[in-house]
């Protein structure tokens, strides 16, 4: 009696066992799907879109930059220059405007370059992620040192947009492959965009941007026959974020006004703007 409830218990639960499996491997399936539906969508979620990249390039031009340990360690060719860029204001179709001014490191109150940087996603029928255009600002007078002024003391959204002017150069940038330095690389054209100045009838420029903050740009200008007429040849400045001020700078030579004999010399290796 005892032994018969045993073996039927044995089978019932054997038999009970089975549907419950069963039940226990539907519901495992179940949970695999779900899970499995969470971690895509968290995946999708996470996947960077194309305002994404137009949001970290932002981002990374913007601050105080400087070519300081560049012209510290080649000072034939380099300068100790002051970038500055700052958000201005955002178009109706969401492309960020950026202000952005160079100045030597001594006098910033007196940049020698102001443009408008237009940020916006790349067309979609292009192989690139950012579309970077630079722009001339119809009154520069009215904006120098815009990023370092309060806010209500600065051109107002409305007055930036009314002062963008002639377009000047677009560069296509594209993200760098995992294991590079850069976060994005890109350059205009090959045969560049129109420019006038020094003797120059098109300009080129390329631009990295770097994981380490780093802002690298290269603009030459060239003539007729191809031969370059301004911009550094040796290779792009490099604008690293701003250091934190020491002792041992306060009394580097860099520190100190350019003489005028420097300010006619980098006519020679960086364009400066006739405004």
């Amino acid at each position: 009696m005892g032994s018969g409830e045993d073996t039927g218990a044995g089978v019932a639960g054997g038999g009970g066992g089975g549907g419950a499996g069963g039940v226990v491997r539907g519901a495992v399936l179940k949970a695999l799907v779900v899970v499995g539906g969470v971690l895509l969508l968290r995946r999708l979620r996470r996947s960077t879109t194309r305002w994404d990249h137009a949001r970290a390039v932002v981002d990374a031009l913007s601050g105080e930059k400087f070519s300081r340990e560049q012209a510290r360690k080649d000072p034939d060719n380099y300068f100790n220059l002051r970038m500055l860029t700052c958000p201005a204001t955002e178009m109706v179709d969401g492309s960020r405007v950026l202000y952005f001014e160079q100045a030597f490191w001594r006098s910033p109150e007196k940049p020698f370059r102001q443009r408008f940087y237009m940020v916006k996603p790349c067309p979609k029928d292009m192989k690139c992620d950012v579309e970077l255009s630079s722009y001339a600002i119809r009154d520069v007078e009215e904006y120098k040192n815009f990023c370092d002024r309060p806010k209500d003391q600065r051109p107002q959204p409305e007055e930036v947009i009314a002062d963008i002017a002639e377009h000047l150069t677009t560069i296509h940038l594209s993200r760098c492959e995992r294991g590079k330095r850069c976060l994005y690389k890109g350059s205009t054209p090959p045969e560049g965009f129109p420019n006038s100045w020094s003797g120059a009838t098109y300009c080129t420029s390329d631009l990295s941007i770097h994981k380490n903050g780093e802002v690298h740009i290269w603009d030459k200008g060239f003539d007729d026959d191809g031969n370059q007429v301004w911009g550094t040849k040796a290779g792009p400045y490099e604008f690293k974020p701003a250091p934190k001020s020491n002792y041992d700078d306060m009394f580097s030579p860099l520190n100190f006004s350019a003489p005028l004999t420097l300010e006619k010399k980098i006519e020679s290796s960086f364009a400066i703007d006739d405004q």
